[in-house]
């Protein structure tokens, strides 16, 4: 899979105007991304500008605190599937899952499956609020809710993916379930670094420059550097 394929274009921060929405979709499309994930009222917007380039179109439901009442939660995902989203980024409940209530937590994710009518559906732990044994504990209870990734961040919170998380999260659970890092991919080494500890999906808003990065890599010329633009969110 090409890197460019384990890219999801974020389109999530809260002052993006829709002609910010049309540019991301513009971009993703000329980079051949997997995805765009966009907020739920830029679905349609998105779906229109990205029909016929192979590019899904990604949301999120329960975004970005995971506090959404299960019934909100499930009906926002329908009605974000019907609008035209391919995939759901949801929230699970982090304070329910601290507490160790494994039935809400359970219960909550199955909901979202369900109503995402066999669309890919990505549970986001917020892993800055989390022991590891809450992690492990939220990964399995991903898996057994039937949901096909599990992810580490919204981008919102004080911490995004790490490298330890990665290894941790691809660790509790089965290989058909995919881990997604979010939060903090700025740059093509720390793409491949995650990706070498088994993620297959990277939340980014800095899209470009790690695909600059690659493509002048593979022409054989010397990096700039290993950082850039802030991701701001996600």
């Amino acid at each position: 899979m090409s890197i460019a394929k384990m890219i999801d274009h974020s389109l999530l921060r809260p002052e993006l105007t829709l002609d910010d929405i049309k540019r991301g979709c513009e971009i993703a499309a000329r980079r051949e991304v997997a995805s765009v994930c966009v907020r739920p009222s830029d679905v349609e917007l998105a779906a229109a500008a990205l029909a016929g380039t192979g590019v899904l179109v990604g949301t999120v439901a329960g975004f970005p605190h995971g506090d959404t009442r299960t019934a909100i939660k499930a009906a926002e995902t329908r009605a974000l599937v019907e609008a035209g989203a391919d995939e759901i980024d949801m929230v699970l409940h982090i304070g329910r899952l601290r507490d160790g209530d494994t039935g809400y937590v359970l219960d909550d994710i199955a909901a979202v499956v369900a109503a995402a009518g066999g669309r890919v559906v990505k549970v986001i732990l917020e892993n800055a609020y989390l022991t590891d044994e809450e992690k492990t504990l939220g990964c399995r209870l991903t898996e057994q809710a039937g949901a096909h990734f599990v992810k580490t961040s919204t981008g919102f919170a004080p911490g995004g993916a790490t490298l330890a998380d990665i290894q941790l999260m691809r660790a509790a659970v089965s290989p058909h379930v995919q881990v997604k890092a979010a939060g903090g991919v700025r740059s093509l080494d720390t793409l491949l670094t995650l990706h070498e500890a088994g993620a297959t999906r990277f939340g980014a808003t800095a899209t470009e420059a790690i695909l600059d990065d690659l493509a002048a890599r593979e022409r054989g010329e010397l990096p700039a550097a290993t950082t850039s633009a802030a991701d701001g969110g996600y």
